[in-house]
């Protein structure tokens, strides 16, 4: 079946079954192009809890369908590929969470919001890559528990003047991307600026103009008067970035900048989804109720951040 055919019968069930299909920034671009919202995981966790749609349909990964989930219990949240997991969620379990409490009983969990739905029950606050400072700051507790991404907290820990434990975890994708490749870009395009998600590493994050999440990379881009710029993120991001500002001139820091998990989905599993209401996200409802809580206070001191 062509694409464009499926795109069309995905939109027609979508209407049909009162259904949401929200994808992140680095799905494939044919995902993207049909979907209800696109966006970064906390722009997408945002909207998931304000829907009045029956379903949502969530093309990202395992831990944004499970935070939709945790923030809508009520609603039927469908993963439509069931391998797409996160590498970076999986390196820290709840046990591992229990254990620095045990060892750090002063300090406050600050989870970003790519861990698992039980690491997210036991956290004080989630965060995302675009308020993680401004969550930091405001957590009361002058010791802090950061997991489970080690760059994004060796970028926090610049800005906040506290004492931070930070889990050995990271995001396969960006951590792989090395300061020769961006330094020969920057040699190549002198007048392009380096846009850099924090999830890479200290040495990469030091040789960018700005500093960002996805969301963040399209509008600074979009706003900016350069004409050209260079990448550091995921390669999905592109479809916006061009969508968005047409005239301009995109490169990305790296030719491994893909994430294999985002990749997974792709519009077939759309379809079959929307059709056999697959897979289904469940969750055990005592984790619900402990989740749900520093995903709320993540929305909440969020928006705070921004209204200040």
């Amino acid at each position: 079946m062509a694409y464009r055919e499926l795109q069309d019968r995905i939109r027609r069930l979508l209407k049909e079954k009162n259904a949401l299909l929200l994808a992140h920034n680095y799905q494939r671009a044919e995902i993207q192009e049909i979907a209800d919202l696109t966006g970064d995981s906390y722009e997408l966790s945002v909207k998931a809890s304000k829907t009045q749609a029956d379903t949502i349909v969530f093309c990202g990964v395992r831990f944004m369908a499970e935070s939709a989930k945790i923030l809508s219990p009520g609603k039927t949240v469908l993963l439509p590929n069931p391998r797409a997991g996160c590498p970076m969620a999986d390196m820290i379990t709840a046990q591992q969470v229990e254990q620095l409490r045990a060892q750090y009983p002063d300090a406050s969990v600050v989870s970003y919001v790519n861990t698992n739905a039980d690491v997210k029950a036991l956290s004080d606050v989630c965060c995302t890559s675009s308020n993680a400072v401004s969550i930091v700051r405001a957590v009361p507790a002058r010791k802090v528990i950061f997991i489970p991404d080690k760059n994004l907290g060796s970028y926090v820990r610049k800005f906040v003047d506290k004492e931070m434990i930070i889990w050995d975890g990271y995001c396969p994708t960006h951590h792989h991307v090395y300061p020769a490749e961006v330094q020969r870009l920057k040699e190549q395009y002198p007048d392009a600026p380096f846009v850099c998600h924090p999830e890479c590493r200290p040495e990469v994050v030091a040789l960018a103009d700005k500093v960002t999440s996805t969301s963040g990379i399209i509008k600074f881009t979009q706003e900016d008067p350069h004409r050209r710029f260079i990448i550091g993120t995921e390669e999905g991001i592109l479809y916006q970035l061009r969508k968005n500002s047409p005239g301009k001139e995109f490169h990305l820091a790296s030719y491994g900048f893909i994430c294999p998990n985002m990749k997974r989905t792709r519009l077939e599993d759309v379809l079959l989804a929307l059709e056999k209401n697959q897979e289904e996200i469940k969750l055990p409802p005592a984790i619900i109720e402990k989740a749900r809580l520093p995903l709320e206070r993540m929305i909440e001191m969020g928006a705070a951040a921004l209204s200040g």
